[in-house]
């Protein structure tokens, strides 16, 4: 069956330009009403109109659609939880919330200031909460709620002068984490999206200019369609790029138990072969399942 959004409400940051707009075309085209948010600063996150906002607007009235703008900054409460006002006297609910906007600011550690670090961690961290937390009580009220998290491969696996990045977008998973443990009983399914495609945030990458032609938005928004569903999975962090789609995913080895008196670092060093064994690893869904195992080593082999 072809999904769609008719009656939903979605809620897109950062959709006046790059990824945040194909998403936001992508739902509308689909049935949904849309809020379209961005600030309409530049990739440093310097600057602001509401020019980039109207555009996406105004493509979805052409095509059909229903949309209004939003000019609000993620990382301003007041802000936020006036758009989430409007949505609400505008649409009457809100469905569905893609944690978008995002800002870089590339420097290698030693080089990076303080400032480049809050402003990236305030836009992608605090940016997502606030924008969260202004709908959770509506979702969780209405039984009904699909959220969407923008990690990146920067953050699960690292990339050279993204430190402030990476951090922000590895929190995205753990909050992921606990809202899917939270929510689940109200219908609300978190995802987190990793995504790579040919937008201003990609240009000065030195990406060549035939694989750019192939990281199109539109190929990531298929995926993002996805999450945002009815039908979405829960939990799941799906990797995006120029028609390719996997499932990263968060093992951890079956491990080993040393006794009290063989609990030194020297143990572990020389334990270490059998620690890192991956045959028996396993996928945890919840932080206790990681002390449970090791409580339940102990006692097995306490008991013997």
């Amino acid at each position: 069956m072809t999904i769609r959004f008719d009656d939903r409400v979605a809620i897109v940051t950062g959709a006046g330009g790059g990824l945040g707009r194909t998403h936001a075309l992508a739902l509308a085209e689909r049935g949904a009403k849309v809020v379209v948010n961005d600030l309409g600063g530049s990739v440093d996150g310097s600057g602001g109109s509401s020019e980039a906002a109207d555009r996406v607007v105004e493509e979805i009235r052409q095509a059909g659609g229903t949309a209004v703008a939003d000019g609000a900054s993620v990382s301003d409460e007041t802000g936020v939880d006036r758009m989430v006002a409007r949505t609400i006297e505008e649409f009457g609910r809100v469905d569905i919330l893609v944690n978008n906007a995002g800002i870089l600011r590339d420097k290698s550690f030693a080089k990076m200031e303080v400032a480049d670090w809050d402003a990236v961690i305030d836009v992608h961290l605090r940016g997502t909460f606030l924008c969260t937390k202004a709908v959770w009580g509506r979702m969780r009220d209405q039984g009904y709620g699909r959220i969407v998290l923008t990690t990146s491969s920067s953050g699960l696996y690292g990339n050279f002068g993204q430190s402030n990045y990476g951090a922000a977008k590895m929190a995205m998973v753990g909050l992921m984490n606990t809202l899917h443990l939270e929510g689940a009983k109200y219908d609300i399914r978190t995802n987190c999206l990793a995504p790579a495609a040919a937008t201003r945030m990609t240009e000065n990458l030195g990406i060549p200019e035939e694989a750019m032609a192939l990281m199109t938005p539109e190929s990531v928004s298929a995926g993002l369609v996805y999450l945002a569903s009815e039908d979405a999975p829960r939990r799941a962090i799906l990797a995006a790029a120029a028609g390719g789609f996997a499932l990263a995913k968060i093992y951890e080895t079956d491990g080993v138990w040393l006794a009290p008196g063989e609990q030194t670092p020297e143990a572990v060093r020389d334990a270490w072969d059998r620690i890192a064994d991956a045959s028996d690893q396993k996928e945890l869904q919840q932080g206790g399942e990681q002390s449970a195992k090791f409580l339940q080593k102990a006692a097995a082999s306490l008991k013997g």
